[in-house]
């Protein structure tokens, strides 16, 4: 899954290689910390959040098909 949000970030951002995402494991949720290049953040988060909430809404239904854990989307700035 990681590799499915590094591929979709690096699809929207202009700088690529400046794309970072860790994860944080807890009892029953998984967290994704992304971290993007000066300037993109913008470009992550979209229109009135439309992009970010489209992101999460893709990591979600692939959390939930695996049947494993809650899968929840941190974008640092």
């Amino acid at each position: 899954m990681e590799n499915l949000l590094c591929d979709i970030v690096k699809s929207i951002v202009d700088k690529p290689d400046e794309v970072n995402v860790q994860i944080n494991e807890g009892d029953n949720t998984r967290i994704y910390e992304l971290s993007v290049g000066e300037g993109d953040l913008g470009k992550v988060i979209g229109k009135k959040g439309k992009n970010v909430s489209a992101i999460r809404t893709l990591l979600t239904a692939v959390s939930a098909k695996e049947g494993g854990k809650r899968a929840i989307l941190e974008v640092i700035e």
